[in-house]
């Protein structure tokens, strides 16, 4: 076997002179310090290889080793309430050895060799089995049952079967003899490259929405399990605080936090808050069904490539087993800015702002893995995808907001003076757009209420003429309106703090179940046309807003407990008689 050496050093970016034995995309190690590369180029003079890890004090003549297969990550149980670099190491498992830095050539296993666990084995001797069926569970976590499947090219008769008991992850569960005669041991764990979707049975439409429990997002910009979503914002608008909340509160199964090129200080945020969080449904904690990727801005550039990938494949496997999985990956801009410079750094022609030219096709590609779809093993799972994007100084004409808006059908625009005015979630409602709405319209209507829609595209309308208003009330003032388009501005108002807007520090307010959303809706719009109607009689808005009527609809999202629903008919009968008695 022929040995390859290092010709030269280009930051993370390393050359091995002449013909080689090594392939694209093929995992390496470097060096005399053993460091994790990956083949990103090959021609006849040159092999190209990127290096996940930090490259001071490199040489050129150190070997680079081949091992033969591409950048693998591995997949069984262990993965949830673990925390991992960008290429699943465990970083609690590294700062034992190494302290709060990741040392050189640090190489751990993934997963917990060591820890057994209970297995209740499905197979039987004699069964045929084919990827993606499943043969054996274990309860991972409290609240997730872990279930290990036949690798998806894989397939054969079972003729051996452990009993059920006490296992590690690589201990061998079953043998199936494939059709060739090989026989193969099936352990609790396998490989998977990540630059490779798992395969699937189908894609299904995508018609039920992620529940959040935000207001802006559930009621006026919904997302589909399965869908993908961007939330642009520059410095300080809530992108991460508004992935927190999607993270604590959303109904999947599965959470997968990436944080991708993030300040240390943002993660560590992550990692306090998510500990000491418990989970709405099964009331144990939520890291119990989460994962969290922490690569952060000191981390190697490199590596920040890579962890986008770990994540969507850690994803993809809790989807085949039929769970609903939701992926957030804070901020695929720092991700665009790796590539940039590996890019810059391998001498590419540069397309818009520095970018390379295929950033277009590698965000496609990223979130083209999400989707509601039919696993092998015949159950369903989804992947929601939600990226935040940070472009320099809000200017969404960047090319990474740009090319995230080609590849999601949901865009959650967040905005510098909403969020300085303490306006939270900062989503500017001119700005945004669902496009899932004609899709989930269906389920809103069979399990929220038959007029659902209707009511959010009212909400959307009155918004959007408070918009046309406000340009004339900015340059002569509102005492000119006539009163009708008064009563415009003031509902409008209604609807941007008592409803858009969102205290994730309130008990009640921090998560509000649909149910509640609808009604708060249905009573917001109540007042609006019942006070048409006083207007339309000649009867001046200021008597209407005396009654206090539209202040205690603003406070509704404190004053209506979650578990008490009920007070906002109580509220919307008030309405009537105060307004009956205007109207005497």
């Amino acid at each position: 076997m022929q040995e390859n050496k290092i010709f030269g050093i280009n930051g993370p970016v390393v050359t091995v002179k002449g013909k080689t034995d090594l392939e694209m995309m093929e995992t390496v190690y470097v060096g005399n310090a053993g460091l994790i590369g990956e083949v990103i180029k090959v021609d006849s003079d040159f092999t190209t290889i990127q290096v996940y890890e930090e490259t001071t004090g490199l040489k050129p003549g150190e070997p680079v080793v081949s091992t033969g297969s591409p950048m693998s990550v591995t997949l069984g149980p262990g993965i949830l309430g673990n925390i991992f670099d960008g290429i699943e190491r465990p970083l609690p498992e590294i700062e034992k050895k190494f302290g709060p830095f990741i040392g050189r050539g640090a190489n751990f296993s993934s997963l917990d060799t060591e820890k057994k666990y209970s297995v209740t084995v499905k197979a039987k001797v004699g069964d045929r089995l084919s990827g993606g069926d499943i043969f054996a569970e274990c309860p991972e976590t409290d609240i997730i049952t872990h279930k290990a499947m036949v690798s998806p090219y894989l397939s054969g008769e079972v003729t051996e079967v452990a009993p059920d008991g006490e296992y590690t992850v690589n201990d061998t569960i079953i043998k199936l003899k494939t059709d060739s005669g090989e026989i193969k041991e099936l352990t609790l764990c396998q490989k998977w490259p990540i630059r490779t979707p798992r395969p699937i049975k189908k894609r299904l439409p995508a018609v039920k929405p992620l529940i959040t429990g935000q207001r802006v997002i559930d009621s006026v910009f919904p997302i589909a399990k399965g869908g993908a979503a961007a939330i642009p914002g520059g410095f300080g608008t809530g992108k991460t605080m508004t992935q927190h909340q999607l993270a604590k509160w959303c109904d999947a199964d599965i959470i997968i936090y990436v944080g991708c090129g993030e300040r240390g200080n943002e993660m560590t945020q992550v990692l306090t808050e998510f500990s000491e969080l418990i989970d709405p449904k099964s009331q144990k904690p939520l890291l119990s069904r989460t994962v969290l990727i922490a690569n952060t801005s000191n981390m190697p550039v490199a590596a920040r490539e890579a962890s986008i990938y770990t994540g969507i494949t850690l994803a993809e496997y809790y989807r085949d087993m039929g769970y609903h999985t939701a992926l957030m990956a804070d901020s695929t801009s720092r991700w665009a800015e790796a590539l940039r410079e590996i890019s810059g750094r391998l001498e590419e022609m540069p397309a818009d702002e520095g970018f390379p030219a295929y950033l277009p096709s590698r965000l496609s590609e990223f979130y083209e893995r999400s989707g509601y779809v039919e696993n092998l093993n015949s159950t369903e799972g989804s992947i929601t995808l939600i990226g935040a994007v940070s472009p320099q100084g809000s200017d969404f004409s960047e090319p990474v907001t740009q090319n995230t808006k080609r590849f999601t059908r949901c865009f959650w625009a967040l905005d510098k003076s909403l969020a300085y005015a303490r306006h939270y979630p900062a989503i500017n409602w001119n700005l945004s757009y669902s496009e899932y709405i004609g899709d989930l319209s269906a389920w809103f209507r069979d399990n929220i209420a038959p007029d659902f829609t209707e009511k959010r595209e009212e909400i959307c309308s009155l918004l959007l003429e408070e918009n046309s208003l406000m340009e004339i009330v900015k340059l002569i003032g509102s005492d000119v309106l006539p009163d009708d388009q008064k009563l415009i501005i003031e509902t409008a108002r209604v609807i941007r703090v008592g409803f858009l807007q969102q205290n994730a520090f309130h008990k009640d307010d921090t998560f509000v179940p649909l149910e509640k959303q609808y009604k708060m809706m249905d009573a917001i719009l109540h007042l609006y046309h019942r006070s048409k109607e006083v207007i339309a009689r000649q009867i001046p808005i200021s008597k209407i807003l005396a009654t206090g009527l539209f202040d205690r609809l603003v406070q509704m999202k404190y004053d209506v407990p979650n578990d008490k629903i009920s007070m906002i008919d109580d509220c919307i009968k008030d309405i009537d008689v105060q307004l009956d008695l205007i109207m005497r």
